[in-house]
């Protein structure tokens, strides 16, 4: 949502004018704020409770003990939506001006509306206490195999092919990861396996996408539907028969790092993991390295954007999407692991529930950029693990809503709602050599 105003020169002033200068006047976040401002004073404000909510930042078994966090659930909602509507305020002006939105001014206003908001959730609910280290750890948790998923769609679309696949990758890493780990007695094994799993899904979406030209969005889906048929199947035949042992893996270790996992409330959260999850952050690391750091990845780029002027520097344009589509299966099948050596015990059917897609909309509000993605990953994990913890917490927000509430955030996100964002150029866009 833009205008755009010209402001022409005197008439009266000399022959030699500049040109007119064009003003884009942006009101997208300046209506954002506005409406949420709107709803946070109404819904924290006006309709709050006199409570207390008390934020705990430490465990009970954590080494340093730090004091709880108690605000009161009305002056609270005031006071944030107070923020809101000043920042509201802020974004209109600078709108009008035909500036954009500085960062800290959208930092300020998201911190202040989720906290306005999960303020007033706790305080109508039946406990009124709420474990920062735990929501925060949760979050995480739900937030890996996205992750995963985000980062083998960037690396796909980063090198021209969309993959939708990702859902498929994700399931049939699961699955792979099940029956090897529980037929090898060994969860490394497990590992390997999903990593080759995905890794053949993704062949087939290579094979057609790229060698045969078949539309890359009709590939995946299929691929999607096939994966999930195939493991179905073999689920139900095979899986579910207790006498058979092909279904109860053993659990990926987890490890504290010393010193680190003493820091407060981040500590535990970050740094007293299963070893997948420090699996991811060597993962994202490398693939942003990659990406911007390396010959490989200045080539990646190119054929994502411009394949044809790749060509001509002497760039193989498909066999570098080829070995990038196959190197995503398998960072997508460290994704389908997650679920049956650290999440659960065994392997359920579609278990992985639509969570590929959430990942490719993850990558979208990233902005394909890796770390992008993985804060876009985190906020969806949030937005999870939040109406997880409320339900349990007997908050009389309807559940419903709260079961909504991580899908809600993915509309916003692919929709552009929070921004704008365009993908390489050549995405989705085989090549042929002319």
């Amino acid at each position: 949502m833009s205008t755009s105003v010209q402001e022409l020169t005197n008439p009266s002033s000399p022959s030699r004018q500049a040109p007119p200068k064009t003003i884009v006047r942006q009101w997208r976040n300046a209506v954002i704020f506005t409406v949420l401002a709107v709803v946070t004073l109404v819904v924290c404000g006006l309709n709050s409770i006199e409570d207390t909510v008390v934020f705990r930042l430490s465990e009970s078994g954590d080494a340093i003990r730090l004091g709880d966090v108690q605000l009161a659930a009305t002056p609270t909602g005031w006071v944030l939506g107070i923020v809101t509507a000043m920042m509201a305020v802020i974004a209109w002006v600078l709108g009008a001006r035909g500036r954009k939105v500085p960062k800290w001014c959208a930092v300020v206003f998201w911190a202040a509306f989720v906290i306005a908001m999960l303020v007033w959730a706790v305080s109508h609910a039946d406990s009124n206490s709420l474990s920062l280290p735990g929501l925060l750890g949760g979050s995480l948790t739900l937030a890996v195999p996205l992750i995963f998923g985000s980062m083998s769609g960037l690396l796909c679309e980063r090198s021209g092919v969309v993959n939708i696949a990702i859902e498929g990758q994700l399931l049939f890493g699961a699955f792979a990861a099940a029956v090897a780990g529980s037929v090898a007695h060994n969860a490394w094994v497990g590992l390997v396996a999903a990593m080759f799993g995905a890794v053949l899904v993704s062949l087939i979406l290579a094979i057609f996408s790229i060698k045969y030209l078949v539309n890359q969005v009709i590939v995946g889906v299929v691929v999607n539907v096939l994966v999930s048929g195939l493991t179905g199947f073999l689920y139900s035949t095979v899986l579910s028969r207790s006498n058979v042992g092909l279904n109860a893996p053993e659990h990926l270790p987890s490890f504290s790092i010393p010193f680190l996992s003493k820091i407060p409330v981040v500590g535990p959260v970050l740094f007293d993991q299963s070893v997948i999850v420090y699996l991811m952050y060597v993962v994202v690391f490398l693939i942003w390295y990659g990406l911007t750091k390396t010959r490989w990845g200045l080539r990646t780029r190119a054929v994502g954007e411009h394949p044809k002027a790749a060509d001509t520097l002497g760039v193989k344009v498909n066999r570098l999407r080829f070995w990038n589509v196959l190197l995503a299966g398998a960072v997508a099948g460290m994704g389908g692991a997650f679920f049956t050596l650290v999440s659960v015990s065994s392997f359920n059917k579609d278990m992985t529930a639509g969570q590929g897609y959430i990942a490719l909309a993850a990558l979208i509000f990233g902005r394909w950029r890796p770390f992008g993605a993985l804060f876009a990953a985190l906020l969806f994990g949030f937005a999870t693990n939040l109406q997880s913890v409320l339900s349990l917490l007997g908050t009389t927000v309807p559940s419903q809503f709260l079961a909504m509430l991580p899908y809600l955030v993915t509309i916003a996100a692919v929709t552009g709602l929070v921004g704008r964002s365009r993908g390489p150029a050549a995405s989705g866009v085989p090549y042929v050599k002319e």
